[in-house]
């Protein structure tokens, strides 16, 4: 059995999201929350929140156990893209684009 939780429109570019969340790919769930505690990143902060999330619907809605979890797939989408504008030098017009992610993060449990 497997839970997941997604969170769409995190204001941080995929780029940046995916060096994180490719550290926790395949460990166990206390395991990647100790690893995502100990980075000094907000991204860190951000990929923790949605796995509690993940963890939690496994256990309050399929009744799994903590212990026997572990992050099944974890991955970066890129969501929405704001378009900015700034103005440059001698009236030139310079294009800002504000990257968004959506994060996605399955966990199953080891025992079936």
């Amino acid at each position: 059995m497997e839970a997941k939780a997604i969170a769409k429109g995190v204001r941080m570019t995929p780029l940046k999201m995916r060096l994180v969340i490719d550290l926790i790919r395949g460990k166990d769930v206390t395991e990647a929350e100790a690893i995502l505690k100990k980075l000094n990143r907000k991204a860190a902060v951000l990929i923790a929140k949605v796995l509690k999330s993940a963890v939690a619907n496994a256990v309050n809605n399929l009744g799994l156990n903590k212990d026997d979890l572990y992050v099944k797939e974890a991955f970066i989408n890129e969501g929405e893209i704001l378009k900015r504008i700034r103005f440059g030098s001698r009236t030139h017009i310079d294009k800002h684009y504000h990257r968004t992610s959506n994060i996605n993060i399955v966990v199953a449990s080891k025992n079936g």
